[in-house]
């Protein structure tokens, strides 16, 4: 059965937005929300353009605006399928867990280090502790539908809060941390990209070389105090930053 015919898909004709925009702007919508899930399968283009009163090639350029974003891919002999779409993450305080959780893109983790270390002069200087005093050492591999986004390193002071394995592989770092009672209040951000290392590679199921997105955050509670630094890496097929600019008065 076509998936789409489930969906309150419809056009104003009245709107100056062209109609195929407005087609694939309500699928896009319904892959990003779970409503159409990776595998499925696209029915006729000929029905879909019945069904909703338009031309086929308006609905072919609806369906072809989504395919270049990576959304639909075209399989010879299968037909238009979905495929995982890209987290869009904005720009504030918030887990990549929850955001995919909000996503409907069905996070889950595996845990692979929980450990204490001695801090580094990089961490050490990120949570303005001595250079080798113990922190706490963490690195999760985040998934969505099963399938790797992003790898996970975070550093955290000793004795912040329980880091128990069974539970940052059920939820996320952030969710813990304010059921501790630590109230997140802001964080210093930088964003980079780099080509993936053999390792990097391998864990996020990508070519060796492959471009990764890059963040390193320090994220500080209220009382001015840096509780979590994060080194992380994404694959930037599946995930993107948006930003909201605003003009300098």
């Amino acid at each position: 059965m076509d998936p789409t015919v489930s969906l309150e898909l419809r056009v104003d004709r009245s709107s100056p937005v062209p109609l195929y925009f407005q087609l694939s702007q309500q699928l896009e919508a319904a892959i990003e929300h779970g409503r159409l899930t990776p595998g499925s399968l696209l029915g006729n283009e000929i029905e879909l353009a019945a069904r909703l009163g338009l031309s086929r090639p308006t609905v072919r350029q609806a369906i072809q605006s989504l395919v270049d974003k990576g959304l639909l891919v075209r399989r010879r002999g299968v037909g238009t399928q979905v495929v995982h779409s890209r987290v869009k993450r904005p720009l504030e305080l918030s887990s990549l867990y929850d955001d995919l959780e909000a996503a409907g893109q069905r996070p889950s983790t595996k845990v692979l280090v929980n450990t204490l270390v001695p801090a580094s002069a990089e961490v050490a200087a990120a949570l303005a502790v001595a250079e080798g005093e113990e922190v706490h050492r963490i690195e999760r591999l985040r998934l969505s539908h099963g399938e790797p986004m992003a790898y996970l390193t975070n550093y955290l002071p000793s004795g912040l809060l329980d880091l128990d394995t069974g539970q940052l592989e059920a939820t996320g770092l952030y969710r813990l941390m304010r059921a501790a009672g630590i109230t997140l209040h802001s964080a210093r951000q930088c964003i980079g990209a780099r080509a993936a290392a053999p390792a990097e590679a391998e864990r996020l199921a990508e070519a060796e070389g492959a471009p990764l997105l890059t963040m390193q955050r320090t994220t500080f509670d209220d009382t001015g105090r840096a509780v979590e630094y994060g080194t992380h890496t994404y694959r930037p097929s599946r995930y993107s930053l948006e930003f909201q600019l605003l003009v300098r008065s």
